[in-house]
């Protein structure tokens, strides 16, 4: 039966992978892989040989309908990975899984690694209600995106580069004020796994000092009800 199966994959640690993910993979007719050469480490791992076919975020508006036909004319189980974590979530995806959604092909997603989710978790901050953010726009719409979540009352999820997190510290700052709770995790599930709470203040001087090395979880405290505005 024509399928689509999204697998989530180890953000750092190849062990973080469930069973039922390994055996998906090996099944697979074909894998849809953001980075053949990243998704091939671990496919070595774990003596998978499967076929691979590049998906990624510079081809796949222009590949979705061919994928989505080739699935249904086939009849075939496709996977999709990303480099890390559960595609769609920052990664590419959606488009994948809306078109194949549109024309009747089965979509199945397997539990499994998420970054932010163990950011969360040990942040220490509230996690019974919180917005996932992703990645803040780059240009356009980002000074307008940070005004609104000044009064966001949620704890607030971001992803960053370490190109950009000073960047993204100073502005959060700006907009959401310098002694707002904020915890930080990088490099989650590898071998120099570092979480660091505090003020937004704080963290802005230590990564001043410290230059940002690696992936970034920017996991930031809502406005509390008597909180004011910053701006």
């Amino acid at each position: 039966m024509a399928k689509l199966v999204v697998v989530p994959t180890p953000v750092g640690n190849l062990e973080d992978i469930t069973l039922r993910a390994i055996r998906v993979l090996k099944e697979a007719d074909l894998i849809l892989a953001e980075d053949t050469r990243t998704t091939s480490i671990l496919l070595r791992h774990y003596d998978i040989h499967n076929k691979m076919q590049s998906h990624h975020k510079f081809n796949e508006h222009q590949s979705v309908v061919q994928i989505v036909a080739h699935i249904l004319q086939s009849g075939q189980c496709v996977a999709l990975v990303s480099d890390a974590g559960t595609p769609s979530i920052s990664d590419p995806g959606f488009l994948l899984i809306r078109e194949c959604v549109k024309q009747g092909v089965e979509v199945e997603c397997l539990p499994g690694a998420t970054a932010f989710v163990p950011a969360l978790v040990v942040s220490g901050l509230p996690n019974d209600t919180f917005c996932f953010e992703g990645f803040l726009p780059q240009k356009k719409g980002r000074q307008t995106r940070l005004k609104e979540l000044a009064t966001e009352n949620r704890t607030m999820i971001f992803y960053e580069s370490p190109h950009r997190l000073i960047k993204t510290l100073k502005q959060l700052t700006e907009y959401l004020g310098a002694d707002r709770q904020v915890s930080i995790s990088r490099e989650i599930s590898k071998q120099y796994e570092e979480t660091i709470r505090g003020e937004l203040s704080e963290l802005l001087a230590h990564f001043t000092l410290n230059k940002p090395r690696g992936e970034f979880v920017i996991i930031v405290e809502g406005q509390k009800k008597t909180e004011k505005k910053h701006f």
